[in-house]
């Protein structure tokens, strides 16, 4: 039986789904997801995230991390954490960078929340000289100090999508029609979520939420404001975000989410707000919204991206200086990617933020 076989049933069994379940299917399945199955990363891949566009990525990224170690007073244990690791390049790339950060990496034990046996194979393999040790939960991060970052993780949590009708909302589901999937609304209800909502949209504007991320920032941001550390969650989205974000991504082109169930990449842009609200909430603090390219361009990536040009010429350099206007510029990933960072309240954020 198919995946798209086993929606099929269950669809025409219990009724339409939600675009939350029918990401969580598509994605996480056992035996035919999305994630569960495959390496989708690279060329060969779907998608391409921005470690496996540059070192200067994961290096910079490590090097925040580390001064926000140094500042806080160089705890000698902490937990250095990623979510959705991909295939361990960020976290190689940031293992290398800290190396010359005195006593970094001796107090570091490298964690990794990962729920794809393909990819953690994958990053043994690449983090085989570090005793990574992996995790299925965010709330099995051990009690210690947290420097953690999150590329493109909440991107793929499980989304729901309302379309407002007067004073209430209908949630958009997935359905059948003969043997296919097909998009159809639930019956007019209230939304206690959505009740904010009311005041900046108009009939027919749809929202999304993502209830599912709100107790993983919740756990990272008590980890922080409780026993120290930082930190970074890089994704695309915005602040207050409204309309349909939805999307399915196959061989790097967009294509239709219901055509393919467990063969393309589904994600929705993430929305900043409920992260950051949320983090308060926990007793934390987290820095201003801010791009992608203004991050790295403070962090210096510029310069690195010159010194590792030196001895470069042809192909290669054409290449680096692709993938700095690719990280950076607005027209690329410098706008649409945005970096919110979680610090203990009594500290400053990481560098190339601010409050």
């Amino acid at each position: 039986m198919s995946l798209k076989d086993h929606l099929l049933a269950r669809i025409a069994q219990d009724g339409p789904m939600s675009v939350a379940d029918y990401m969580t299917e598509c994605l996480l399945h056992p035996t035919h997801g999305y994630y569960t199955t495959r390496d989708p990363l690279g060329a060969q891949g779907d998608f391409i995230t921005a470690p496996e566009i540059s070192q200067m990525f994961g290096e910079l990224i490590g090097l925040s991390l580390a001064q926000s170690w140094l500042d806080q007073g160089h705890p000698e244990r902490f937990v250095l954490a990623e979510l959705g690791p991909g295939r361990g390049t960020l976290m190689a790339d940031m293992l290398r960078a800290t190396a010359r950060v005195p006593g970094f990496l001796d107090a570091a034990e490298v964690v990794l929340v990962e729920a794809s046996p393909t990819l953690r194979d994958i990053q043994a393999e690449t983090l085989k000289d570090h005793n990574p040790r992996w995790i299925d939960s965010v709330a099995d991060l051990p009690d210690a100090p947290l420097f953690l970052v999150a590329n493109e993780f909440f991107d793929v949590l499980p989304i729901r999508q309302f379309l407002r009708d007067g004073d209430g909302w209908r949630e958009r589901l997935i359905g059948l029609d003969g043997d296919a999937l097909t998009w159809g609304l639930g019956p007019l209800g209230e939304q206690v979520a959505l009740k904010d909502r009311l005041d900046d949209t108009r009939d027919g504007d749809l929202v999304e939420l993502c209830t599912a991320a709100i107790p993983i920032i919740t756990v990272i941001a008590g980890r922080i404001g409780t026993h120290g550390g930082a930190g970074l969650i890089v994704d695309y989205g915005d602040w207050h975000s409204q309309g349909d974000t939805f999307q399915a991504l196959q061989a790097h082109e967009r294509t239709d989410p219901l055509a393919l169930p467990g063969q393309a990449d589904l994600t929705a842009h993430v929305d900043f707000e409920p992260l950051a609200l949320a983090t308060r909430a926990a007793g934390c603090a987290h820095s201003r919204l801010t791009p992608q390219g203004v991050f790295l361009e403070r962090l210096g990536i510029t310069t690195r991206a010159q010194i590792l040009a030196e001895p470069l010429g042809g192909s290669e350099l054409e290449a680096l200086t692709a993938a700095h206007h690719r990280l950076t510029h607005p027209e690329e990933m410098g706008n649409l990617f945005k970096v919110l960072a979680l610090y203990p309240t009594p500290s400053s954020p990481p560098p190339g933020l601010e409050p």
